[in-house]
């Protein structure tokens, strides 16, 4: 497999400010960095040099998004308005979506390597891309900013592709810890893509990502939530990869395939309370290998989100570009101790939920009767 990487220097440059975890530091909350900073993701591309496997993938240059491209799914309002602050003395585009002096710019950069992304894979330039791409984007609404995000790089992303290449059917799947509340807004009434969002029940944002939240009119059905207890690991994400995803990503049969990769699950990350280790995520990405090759030729794309720990992000995104390339480095999880005693297999509440949801999700897709494993 050819497997493409995106980065640019510029997305390190989006500053956002002072803050303590997420929120604006101040009276009694210490100065310090929000955890969404350009570390994490250095360390991403350091760790990728170090091992040898980024000189083994195919570089590619993002571009500019147009301000057209962002109006796929922003209004104009909202563009206007995170240029504004840009432009001036920076500030929030909306809830905890700091905009610094520069960051549009860098937001068009991020969206527009999401795009460049889809052209490599469509065009048949690579088989599958990595897209390290900062500002993230998943929590992004059409007006307003949310948790980090500025402009919605998976939705807008989607929504191009469908656009520039008359798809008809893009599976978009958000496994970040947080439920890709953006991206479900972009597509709630859209039956052409399917928008599966796992992540951690009742996390953030606040009063989204219900597992009877399933789309309206004829896209009924087609967004399908997983909110799993905190505390599940490899083994309950893996199960319901297996007993909801891949049936349903059956049925649907994608052309393209857009994750929202963020890393933010893993057993370190002071934003989450999963338990995935690195390991876990070569599983996912196996998971969904299987299924983009059964279905679109292979043709999948994988656009950085979450992920705020400094030491452990980087083994889990190396180890998800491993399975895209095809590559295996000479690092192991030097973490893997520290897990002992975790616990690896799948819990009666995990699976609880996940059968609940298949229960309700067997209304509109045949794959998943009758259920699958009990």
């Amino acid at each position: 497999m050819k497997t493409g990487y995106i980065f640019d220097e510029s997305y390190f440059w989006h500053d956002n400010g002072s803050g303590t975890l997420y929120l604006p530091s101040g009276g009694y909350m210490q100065t310090d960095v929000f955890v969404e900073h350009p570390e994490t993701k250095r360390r991403v591309n350091n760790l990728l040099a170090r091992c040898g496997l980024m000189k083994k993938l195919k570089q590619l240059e993002p571009r500019s998004a147009t301000k057209e491209e962002i109006e796929l799914f922003h209004t104009a309002e909202y563009v206007e308005k995170v240029k504004l602050l840009s432009d001036t003395t920076g500030g929030d585009a909306g809830d905890h979506a700091i905009v610094g002096r520069g960051s549009y710019e860098i937001a068009l950069l991020s969206t527009g390597g999401a795009l460049r992304a889809v052209d490599a894979v469509m065009e048949g330039e690579v088989d599958n891309v990595y897209a390290m791409t900062r500002p993230p984007g998943h929590h992004a609404e059409r007006d307003k900013g949310i948790g980090f995000c500025i402009f919605n790089n998976v939705a807008i992303a989607a929504k191009y592709a469908r656009k520039k290449y008359g798809l008809k059917r893009v599976l978009v799947l958000d496994w970040d810890v947080h439920h890709g509340n953006g991206t479900e807004q972009a597509f709630y009434d859209d039956s052409n893509v399917l928008f599966l969002s796992i992540h951690q029940d009742l996390s953030f944002p606040s009063n989204t990502g219900y597992k009877e939240d399933v789309g309206i009119g004829e896209a009924r059905g087609y967004n399908v939530n997983i909110p799993l207890p905190p505390g599940t690991g490899d083994a309950g994400y893996i199960h319901a990869f297996e007993t909801i995803i891949e049936p349903i990503a059956a049925e649907f049969q994608p052309e393209l395939i857009i994750i929202s990769a963020g890393q933010d699950p893993g057993m370190f990350d002071p934003l989450g309370r999963m338990m995935m280790t690195a390991e876990g995520f070569g599983k996912l990405t196996d998971i969904m290998l299987r299924i983009a090759d059964a279905h679109c030729g292979g043709k999948i794309i994988l656009c950085h989100e979450g992920g705020y720990s400094n030491a452990y992000v980087p083994f889990c995104t190396l180890k998800i570009i491993e399975r895209l390339s095809g590559l295996a480095t000479d690092v192991t999880d030097p973490y893997t101790a520290g897990a002992q005693g975790y616990p690896d297999k799948l819990y009666s509440n995990q699976k609880e939920v996940i059968d609940e949801i298949i229960e309700i999700q067997q209304e509109f897709w045949q794959t998943l009767r009758p259920v699958i494993w009990k």
